[in-house]
């Protein structure tokens, strides 16, 4: 083939390439909202296990305003711009997605679509916020089931990095960003570990380094203890200086364990440490030590509840049990999708929260770990996790009810008040095959 052709060749594909990616592009962000909006006659399902059937919620410049019974509240109607009925309709707060990576990876088997985790062992000072793609086609299929709000979270490594918060609608990171640097991340070392894969387990091990792994952490938590004594240093050291916001109270240590062992020891950690707030991230065999996460305030982000036991002995339903057997026992919880696929499967969150309702919580409990709970963990529950008055109107609005698979539909999302397109690029594809095959009738 000669040069000519093969630049004539490139050049085509080239444009054909632009051509499929100007088409699929990502729902532009929703501009401020510059007008008052009101909800009239919905099921207002509030967040903290509170229902107002026949609903009136209303919000001015992105905070609530109003919400009331309609049947005993009286509006002055001129007030409003904008009066959208959603009568025989479900309003809920926007649902939070904690420890995701959602926005960090697009295409697991590419290299250059993975961005959430780092190179090295302790990484405080690596920071998720700059590496969020905004522009993700993942996206706009979380929101479209109700997902408004997440924490992006590094992987991999003892200390994997800094999360940050994140509303799911923005042009960039700076604008998408809602907490920025609220905690670091450690992965226990683990005692144990598992052969074999989920299809053919093999044998539990016990983990040869996990004593050396344990020490290095200890090693590397002292001296950031050490170095965080003193407010001013000639030299400052970026790892250790990543880290101060533990002992000063303003950012969080979220702790990635499982095993019971693992959990008592990594709270004996943290009280030697003296680290102010610390949540239990995966948090397994969390239902059995309740007394001492109670004891120590420490709240759980529960490992994925779509999920096999993690041992062949345990209840082959436990996993669907666990959001019940922390309510009871008065521990607060929330509910988390990390794991294999987790990124587009951080659409199913509503699900996990019906998962768990058949299995011992009420719908509204349920609803909660998804909202106020997770909102109360992440420290931003003043701004939002529930559909009150004074706090951000991040909302959703579905024809039926959103926690189940068979009724979820969302028709109306607003996140700070701003009116949020629902459409993805699975939508587009289901309208032009659909279209297709019902011409052929």
């Amino acid at each position: 083939m000669t040069l000519y052709w093969m630049t004539i060749r490139l050049l085509t594909i080239s444009l054909i390439l632009l051509c499929s990616v100007a088409k699929a592009q990502v729902p532009a962000p929703a501009p401020m909202q510059s007008k008052s909006i009101l909800l009239m006659n919905g099921t207002s399902h509030i967040g903290n296990g509170n229902v107002i059937e026949n609903s009136v919620v209303g919000f001015v410049n992105g905070k609530l305003e109003v919400v009331a019974d309609a049947t005993t509240i009286k509006l002055d109607m001129s007030k409003w711009d904008t009066v959208i009925s959603v009568e025989g309709k479900h309003l809920y707060p926007g649902f939070i997605s904690p420890n995701s990576t959602l926005g960090l990876q697009e295409i697991g088997a590419v290299r250059a679509t993975r961005d959430q985790r780092d190179i090295g062992e302790f990484l405080p000072h690596v920071r998720s916020l700059i590496a969020y793609n905004t522009d993700s086609k993942i996206i706009p299929t979380v929101r479209s089931n109700g997902v408004l709000l997440a924490q992006i979270t590094p992987r991999g490594g003892s200390i994997s990095g800094t999360s940050s918060i994140v509303q799911l609608d923005g042009w960039n990171w700076e604008d998408a960003a809602y907490k920025t640097d609220d905690g670091i991340h450690l992965n226990w070392p683990r005692m144990f570990k598992n052969t074999g894969w989920w299809a053919e387990p093999g044998k539990t091990e016990r983990e040869k380094k996990a004593k050396e792994k344990l020490e290095r952490v200890h090693t590397f938590f002292k001296n950031a203890q050490a170095y965080n004594q003193k407010d001013m240093h000639l030299e400052k050291n970026l790892y250790y200086e990543a880290m101060r916001g533990l002992w000063k109270g303003t950012s969080t240590l979220f702790i990635h364990a499982n095993y019971v062992k693992e959990i008592i020891q990594a709270v004996e950690f943290v009280r030697e440490m003296g680290i102010k707030n610390t949540v239990l991230v995966g948090g397994y065999d969390s239902y059995l030590v309740t007394d001492l996460l109670k004891e120590n305030n420490i709240a759980v982000m529960l490992r994925r509840v779509h999920s096999l036991p993690m041992r062949p002995e345990d209840d082959v339903h436990l996993p669907y049990k666990l959001p019940a057997l922390l309510q009871k026992a008065g521990v607060l919880y929330c509910l988390q999708n990390a794991g294999d696929m987790e990124q587009m499967n951080t659409r199913n969150l509503p699900f996990y929260a019906g998962t768990a309702a058949a299995y011992g919580l009420t719908k509204e409990e349920a609803l909660k770990a998804i909202t106020l709970n997770p909102a109360r963990i992440l420290g931003i529950d003043k701004r939002t996790g529930t559909l009150e008055v004074g706090k951000e109107a991040n909302l959703v609005v579905s024809t039926g009810d959103a926690l189940d698979v068979r009724t979820n539909n969302m028709v109306l999302a607003f996140i700070q008040g701003r009116q949020v397109n629902l459409n993805n690029h699975q939508k587009d594809l289901y309208r032009k095959f659909k279209a297709k095959y019902s011409s052929q009738k």
